[in-house]
């Protein structure tokens, strides 16, 4: 059996690098991904908590994270597509839509 603290540094890693990616990229896609990874490690870690107190609440959380994603996801890449037909680049440095 592992312990639930593996869970949670594999949670806090995977978090790292999706707020790194975010952070550090200049591609959107790079950054939608990045913040997807994010949602995971916030998956892991609630998945990991209900499993060390013995309760389902916190996988029907996840689930919950899990289906606000997917719609998020879904919304993201709409909005990906019209800025790449509008712009046709998908560089944060060229988006400047909200600057005025």
């Amino acid at each position: 059996m592992i312990p639930v603290q593996h869970y949670l540094v594999v949670s806090a890693l995977l978090f790292l690098i999706g707020a790194t990616g975010v952070f550090f990229h200049r591609n959107l896609v790079s950054i939608f991904l990045c913040v997807e990874l994010m949602l995971n490690a916030v998956n892991l870690t609630l998945v990991a908590g209900s499993r060390s107190v013995g309760n389902l609440e916190g996988q029907a959380l996840a689930l919950l994270v899990i289906v606000v994603a997917a719609a998020e996801a879904a919304v993201g890449l709409a909005i990906l597509i019209a800025l790449h037909r509008k712009r046709e680049t998908i560089n944060v440095d060229d988006q400047n839509l909200l600057r005025y």
